[in-house]
């Protein structure tokens, strides 16, 4: 993993000893092995110094009128520190690009607020939030949808 290579201080801050990787990411998985994330315990990503809310872009991105779904979460960048990186459900019969959709969210933020890269996924996998979590599972507050 880029940023973790010969550097084993941020591996271990990062990868466990069983080798799981630290996301920094609240969920669970139910009877059906369906994985849920429900909230994150870093709230902030650290693009080149400045601090970006992820919950501001995916409220921004949900804006957009072919997006159904959205998540940012910061990936890893030996320069930038953090890439802001967006993870996007679209509505039924509509399409966009990443580039798109990174260029809606450029003319509407600061220059270090930008998404640096836009992966699409199925709904119902990697974003939905389960409907009735266990009572013990935080909810994921969401601006808008």
């Amino acid at each position: 993993m880029k940023g973790y290579l010969n550097n084993p201080i941020a591996t271990s801050e990062t990868v466990d000893g069983d080798g799981w990787l630290k996301t920094g990411d609240v969920g669970h998985i139910d009877e059906d092995g369906h994985l849920f994330v429900v909230d994150r315990l870093k709230e902030l990503i650290k693009y080149k110094g400045f601090q970006v809310p992820p919950a501001e872009l995916e409220a921004l991105l949900l804006t957009h009128p072919a997006v159904s779904d959205a998540a940012v979460i910061g990936v890893a960048d030996e320069e930038a520190g953090e890439l802001p990186t967006g993870f996007v459900v679209l509505r039924p019969d509509v399409e966009t690009s990443a580039d798109d959709l990174m260029a809606y969210v450029a003319e509407r933020v600061a220059h270090y607020k930008q998404v640096r890269d836009i992966h699409f996924v199925e709904e119902n996998t990697e974003i939905r939030e389960r409907e009735d979590p266990p009572p013990s599972a935080p909810r994921r507050k969401r601006t808008s949808q």
